[in-house]
């Protein structure tokens, strides 16, 4: 077997903040309670002299509830349907961690070539470089005089259900088996340090990761498709400047929630993507978009299906 390498395990590598992460992250409309939340976390476990220095200021008597949390691993898990933004928001949000506490954080987006090509041992040998490849990164990054780090690092593991599937299952391979012990290893690594690292894992089916490595999870988010308020709040700016009313823009929001017939409504990536996309195509380049247009769009698109095990 070849020398392992980073390119086998990371798809890239980004310096943040960046100024198209900011610009990526700006147009996930809808979903500020977990923008709001996850930012903190990760500030939290990225940097955890911070929290310390806040806790000195407004408890200084307090320990106990604070080395709990403390300890927690350096794991997010960000679970839900299809086209709700989980991997967008997980490659962009360190942007505004960075930016707003004026940090530096690099993202390591693993690979789904980390699977391998079914080698005996492969799968197992690439996650183990993985994992020793970022915490080498994290051994360079120094202290600042006060103890604390300014820089850190984010490993990105999308579709992580298929790192990190459960072992209870009776038709799991032996190789799949020996990964999700490599994956536990090196996060128990990770942990075990204290190292300016954070794993996100992205999934569309939270039932299907190791309960092993779901209960280190710091916190699990679960996204959903966008409701009617959200729903509204993607639409709203976009159809309000092509000149429609609020009448009109309450029938679209209408037309891409569920309806008869069918129990799911259009996904965040539906709207933004597809949607508007089709809107801008049915009246190009002859005429301007007039609202027949953006209904017979939204009425024509078929949302995503909800994703099935």
């Amino acid at each position: 077997m070849k020398e392992e390498s980073i390119d086998d395990v990371f798809s890239r590598r980004t310096v943040l903040p960046d100024g198209d992460a900011d610009e990526r992250l700006a147009r996930l409309v809808g979903i500020d309670e977990y923008i709001e939340r996850l930012s903190k976390i990760l500030e939290m476990l990225l940097f955890p002299a911070r929290t310390e220095a806040w806790r000195k200021r407004h408890h200084p008597e307090a320990s106990t509830i604070f080395n709990y949390a403390k300890n927690k691993y350096p794991l997010v898990i960000i679970a839900g349907d299809v086209g709700t933004g989980k991997t967008e928001l997980s490659e962009t949000i360190g942007s505004r961690v960075a930016r707003n506490g004026n940090l530096e954080i690099t993202l390591f987006p693993m690979s789904l070539s980390t699977r391998g090509s079914g080698l005996v041992g492969e799968m197992t040998k690439l996650i183990s470089f993985a994992f020793g490849y970022v915490e080498q990164e994290c051994k360079k990054i120094a202290k600042s005089k006060d103890g604390s780090y300014r820089t850190g690092i984010i490993l990105l593991i999308d579709e992580a259900d298929a790192l990190a599937q459960s072992r209870d299952s009776g038709q799991m391979h032996h190789e799949d088996r020996a990964g999700v012990n490599a994956l536990i290893r090196g996060m128990d690594l990770l942990n075990r340090q204290r190292l300016p690292v954070v794993v996100i894992m992205c999934t569309n089916r939270l039932e299907a990761i190791d309960p092993a490595v779901a209960r280190r999870a710091a916190e699990t988010f679960m996204f959903e498709r966008p409701n009617a308020k959200k729903r509204t709040a993607i639409l709203k700016p976009a159809l309000e400047e092509l000149g429609f009313d609020a009448c009109q823009i309450d029938q679209v929001v209408a037309v891409t929630g569920e309806t008869e017939g069918r129990n799911y409504g259009y996904t965040f990536s539906d709207i933004t993507h597809r949607l508007f996309h089709a809107i801008t195509m049915s009246a190009y380049p002859d005429k301007p978009i007039d609202f027949d247009d953006v209904l017979r769009a939204a009425n024509q698109i078929k949302p995503t299906p909800p994703f099935k095990n």
